[in-house]
């Protein structure tokens, strides 16, 4: 972004922000702030953002916040001199240390009349459909009850390494899955930077972009020139929740009433916005990242080429086969029949038991297989579908 016209961005932040209509929040502290760089948890920092939360719980905001900070709890309860290097001895200290992390948010926010909950999570749920919509229920419900969830990633039983922001994720997915109005990422950082401000007198802050702008992984990949890789995962966390729709506001957490400032629309940090073409990108992104897929559909080179070459959505009467089971709303994978390569992933309309009853039909005959009324007449819409080749 060209310096000059900084100024102009940073009007239309505050204009944009200024308008905010805020009835659902996701803020996630990240552990770096919780835990004074690893000594174990801040709690008088954390006490200070229970009041903020209280304020905005009193207005009638409702407030989901993901916690980093188990694993340096853990640290320091066992009085180990450094953090593990070994995944069962991560795990271990994950396990400790969650014991403190929501004693303390439970003590902060009990003081304010706000009843909390523990919700602990790892990417499978979440991939999972019916599990997705089990954690979506329980979401929904807590909230309904006025309790405030507390979520963390499970890395108790992780099968991956623990990996920095990984909970900047785990928050964008649930921004997605509870309609956040807004995602409020705490950092030690102002916000984004066009530049290293350590390093470089003459950086500004980014006041406000597109969540999907590219230059965004320019100033921020691969470690970054920031010189954190923590950033990385923001800008990532910040695309991921504008395919719901929801922007991202990265903003250090050790700025007075950060949060209440934020959502009260002050222009602090850096904000991420969407608009519904770039949540379709979003979208398309998020599917291309798929590693595990629910299944497969098998299409004749008709089907391939309208989905390739035309980018048409993926209709049934070109499936050639059905492969795995899944649900309706899994990824799954689109092959082609001839060569057997994939060309695309998306998000299947129908379980696999109603897909195999559809392949290689007509829509003008859904009604008869599937009963009447039936409205879906694609199997996979183009808005959902990420090419991969």
């Amino acid at each position: 972004m060209a310096v000059g016209i900084e100024n102009t961005i940073e009007a239309r932040f505050v204009e944009q922000a200024r308008n905010f209509d805020i009835q659902r929040v996701i803020v996630k502290i990240g552990s770096s702030l919780l835990t004074n760089n690893g000594r174990g948890l801040d709690r008088t920092a954390i006490y200070e953002w229970a009041k903020q939360i209280a304020k905005l719980h009193k207005n009638g905001v409702e407030v989901l916040l993901v916690s980093s900070g188990a694993v340096a709890e853990g640290v320091v309860r066992m009085n180990l001199d450094e953090r593990p290097k070994k995944l069962a001895a991560l795990q271990a200290c994950a396990s400790i240390g969650q014991m403190g992390l929501i004693e303390t948010w439970w003590s902060a926010l009990i003081q304010h009349g706000i009843q909390s909950s523990q919700l602990l999570l790892t990417h499978d749920d979440l991939s999972n459909r019916s599990r997705y919509l089990n954690t979506t229920s329980a979401l929904t419900q807590l909230l309904e009850w006025r309790v405030l969830p507390v979520i963390n990633e499970n890395d108790t039983i992780t099968i991956d390494e623990i990996k920095f922001g990984d909970n900047d994720t785990l928050g964008a997915m649930a921004a997605a899955m509870v309609n956040a109005d807004l995602y409020i990422i705490l950092t030690d950082q102002e916000g984004v930077f066009t530049d290293n401000p350590r390093h470089n007198p003459h950086a500004k802050m980014i006041r406000q972009e597109r969540a999907m702008a590219d230059y965004l992984f320019d100033i921020a990949g691969d470690g970054g020139k920031l010189g954190r890789g923590g950033m990385l995962t923001k800008i990532r966390a910040g695309r991921l929740a504008a395919m719901g729709g929801c922007p991202t506001v990265i903003v250090s957490g050790a700025i007075d009433d950060v949060i209440t400032r934020v959502v009260s629309g002050e222009a602090v940090g850096t904000l991420l916005t969407t608009n519904d073409e770039d949540k379709i990108i979003a979208r398309k992104q998020w599917l291309a990242a798929h590693l595990r897929m629910s299944g497969s559909l098998i299409v004749d080179a008709g089907a391939a080429k309208a989905v390739v070459t035309h980018h048409k959505s993926l209709l049934p009467v070109g499936v050639a086969e059905v492969r795995g089971d899944f649900d309706e709303g899994d990824v799954v994978e689109i092959v082609h029949q001839d060569t057997g390569e994939r060309i695309a992933v998306g998000q299947v309309n129908f379980s696999s038991r109603d897909a195999r009853r559809v392949a290689r039909e007509r829509t003008e005959q859904f009604d008869r297989i599937l009963g009447n009324n039936e409205e879906r007449v694609v199997m996979v819409h183009r808005d959902n579908l990420a090419l991969t080749m």
